[in-house]
Parts: C-alpha cells; sequence; structure tokens
C-alpha cells in the first residue's frame, strides 16, 4: 500500500515549527520519501491547506481500567473486558493518538488482537502488571479477614502483582520482563482510585526500588513510578527510577531532584478534572472522589514549579473507563501555564524516547512510522484546535493507512 500526501505543511519536531508545503509518500507503514514523489500511489490526498503532524503519542494510559465503576470493574470476565478494552482502542485511534504507553494492566491480549487485524487501536508500549507494597496503590483487595500467611505469598490480579521485600519485587520484576513488559510500574506513594492508601503514604523502601532497577536495566530498560508526594519522588529518582507519573504535589525539592537525576516527569491533569465531573454519576466512591480533589487542585501548581526547575516533561492523560474520550483535553489544561511549542515538544521530542522508540515515532522523516494527523487549524496559533478534534482534523493515518475521516 502505497500512500501520497501532496501539498501537506510538514510539522518538524526537531525545530518545533513547520516546514511550509510539501509531500509524503508512504509505503508497507512508513515514510519512505518526503519531498520528492515517484512512481504511483494507491492512494492520494491533496492536503493543500493542512497541517501535518505525527500522530500523536500518550504516554500514561489505562486501557485495563475501562470503567470508572470500580465495583463493577471487579466483577467483569475476560470476555466483557476485551470487549471494552477494544472499544476504548479504536476511540483513542480516532482521536488521533497512534501510539500509547500503558502504564499499569495487563494488555498482551489486546495488542495480539490488533496485531492481528481483529481489533484496531494504536502501537501500544506496555509495563503490563504494577508492581506494588500491600496497601499500596495498586492493591485493589480492600478485604482484610484473610491475612497471608508467609511474605513469600505475591497476590495478583489483571491489574498488579503484590510484592513485599527485596525477594518479591525482584522476583515480580523478572516475571514481568518475562512476560513481555517493556518497562516497570512501581507504586511509590498513595493514589486516588485504590481504597485503603491514603495520598500521603510512602510506599517501597529504597532497597526494594533499587532491586526493581537493577532487574530493568539488566534488560536494558527502566522503571517508571506512580508518585505525587515529595518524598516520594525524591526516593524513586535518588534510586533510579526514571520516570515519575503525575507528581501533583512536588515541591521546588523535588522537581530539582529529577533534574539533577536526568529523570522525566510525566503530568497527566485531564483526569483528575474528568474524575471530578463524572466521577460521582459513574459510581465512583466518596473517599476516592476526595482524595481526587487534592491532587486536582494542585495540578497547575505542579506545572509551574516543574517548568521554573526545567524539568523534563511528557505527555500523557491517565484518564479512566467511560472518561477516555477527553483524552485531548490535556493540550488545553497544559495551555494554561505552557506554550504550544513546549507542550508538543513534551508529546513529539520526550514521549518518543520514554516509549523507547525515537526515531519512529514523533517525526515526520524517512523510516518512520506513517503515523499522521492533518489538521485543517494550526496549533501553533492555538493548541486548544487540538482538543477539538472532531472539528479540527481532516484525517488520522496509523501505518500509511487513513483510519479516520472527518466527513465534513
Amino acid at each position: 500500500m502505497r500512500l501520497l500526501i501532496e501539498n501537506a505543511n510538514v510539522f518538524d519536531t526537531a525545530t518545533l515549527s513547520f516546514l511550509g508545503e510539501t509531500s509524503l509518500v508512504c509505503e508497507d507503514g512508513r515514510i519512505i520519501s518526503v519531498g520528492e514523489t515517484t512512481g504511483t500511489a494507491d492512494q492520494v490526498i491533496d492536503a493543500g491547506g493542512l497541517f501535518a503532524l505525527p500522530g500523536f503519542i500518550d504516554a500514561h494510559v489505562h486501557f485495563r481500567l475501562a470503567t470508572l465503576n470500580f465495583a463493577q470493574l471487579a466483577k467483569w470476565s475476560e470476555v466483557e473486558f476485551g470487549i471494552h478494552m477494544a472499544r476504548l482502542s479504536r476511540e483513542t485511534l480516532d482521536r488521533g493518538f497512534t501510539t500509547v504507553r500503558d502504564i499499569g494492566g495487563d494488555v498482551n491480549g489486546l495488542i495480539r488482537t490488533i496485531a492481528s487485524g481483529a481489533a484496531e487501536g494504536p502501537r501500544i508500549v506496555r509495563s503490563g502488571r504494577m508492581l506494588s507494597q500491600t496497601g499500596g496503590h495498586a492493591d485493589v483487595d480492600s478485604d482484610t479477614s484473610v491475612v497471608p500467611s508467609c511474605a513469600c505469598q505475591m497476590p495478583h490480579s489483571a491489574f498488579g502483582i503484590i510484592a513485599d521485600g527485596v525477594d518479591a519485587v525482584r522476583k515480580g520484576a523478572r516475571y514481568l520482563l518475562k512476560d513481555g513488559s517493556d518497562f516497570i510500574k512501581i507504586h511509590v506513594s498513595g493514589g486516588v482510585a485504590t481504597p485503603t492508601d491514603p495520598l500521603e503514604s510512602i510506599q517501597y523502601t529504597p532497597e526494594e526500588i533499587s532491586t526493581v532497577v537493577i532487574e530493568a536495566r539488566n534488560r536494558s530498560t527502566y522503571v517508571a513510578a506512580h508518585a505525587y508526594m515529595p518524598q516520594a519522588i525524591e526516593m524513586a529518582v535518588e534510586n533510579g527510577v526514571w520516570t515519575i507519573e503525575h507528581g501533583n504535589m512536588l515541591d521546588e525539592k523535588s522537581a530539582k531532584a529529577i533534574v539533577a537525576h536526568d529523570a522525566v516527569l510525566v503530568p497527566t491533569l485531564a483526569t483528575y478534572e474528568a474524575m471530578d465531573a463524572f466521577g460521582p454519576s459513574l459510581g465512583m466512591p466518596e473517599q476516592n472522589l476526595a482524595k481526587n480533589k487534592k491532587v486536582l487542585d494542585a495540578g497547575i501548581a505542579s506545572l509551574e514549579i516543574a517548568r521554573a526547575a526545567k524539568v523534563t516533561m511528557g505527555f500523557g492523560t491517565d484518564l479512566i473507563g467511560e472518561t477516555q474520550n477527553r483524552q485531548n483535553r490535556e493540550f488545553s489544561i497544559r495551555a494554561e501555564v505552557e506554550s504550544a511549542t513546549q507542550i508538543l515538544g513534551s508529546m513529539y521530542q520526550v514521549n518518543p524516547a520514554v516509549c523507547r522508540m525515537e526515531g519512529e515515532i514523533g517525526t515526520l522523516t524517512v523510516g518512520a512510522y506513517a503515523d499522521i494527523v492533518l489538521s485543517k487549524r494550526d496549533p501553533l496559533k492555538n493548541i486548544n484546535d487540538l482538543a477539538t478534534p472532531d472539528v479540527s482534523f481532516a484525517h488520522v493515518i496509523k501505518d500509511g493507512a487513513v483510519v479516520w475521516s472527518n466527513k465534513a
């Protein structure tokens, strides 16, 4: 399949600027030419007046968290999970996100289904199940009536593995890497979605964290950590964690620690706004809504602190289930603090690195995947236009094939 896109104003992600109208030739899922056209094409798109952007990249998604109604989620069969996850992945693609980093939950079946053509969705880089201590953010069992008979027990679900102590986290990390995880996700502070861990709790010890980091490095990959609190952020990066997810409660000291250790922060602000707005009607428990309010109120300030400290930031959303349709809203929230080039730089320059796909995604250059969003509007003039794909986009292209078109 050869696709020719003519007269598109191509975005250069190296300089974060548009290059002017040119042509793109895509074949077998890759870009094979920029600016030169040779031979015939199976499909030609005249993109005159349109702006060509690389496919969007979301560095923090959860396809396994397919509904915000956690009570319902706990009762689903694998068939129900599969149906809902396939729908969410298709809708993600329609919004322009052609690559995502799934950062918690078993999505191996979804990846295989997309690869086989039985479902449609983005390219998925995944952590697989999350590692958590007992009572940590991935410990979704609120039943305390059964006490484990030994420290070696490692309860698990489709979302996480409960591992306590150096030996257990080592075994958990090795299992995840054997299972095909592209990187490892741990939790070092409390979270919004789980019932028993206060936001302020500090989870795991330096020894446990460094053990997971060693196992990841031995397989040439890295560790990501869910973290809100400054102490948890500092402990994580000081012991080798490379990406901090969320970071809403960070202060100047913890921001400087991220910079000092060459780590990356992946803010995810859209999810807190969405849970605040829609959580009550979707059955989110009151205790979770109260925790969400704390991180929501701190979100914009965390961006300001991170920018002032020159923290390297990626672009993520962390939206759950029914709220994933607000994925593009992250552009507008980030625009309250950042410029269009800063936001696009996070997505196109930082996210390919955390996905370990530099040169393949986030760029419209020869050899890259032919993932393209053709926009009717210039996002450098108004980044908020990317928040309205149904209005602003003309085509979404993945692997050189048109997967969504605006008929209007």
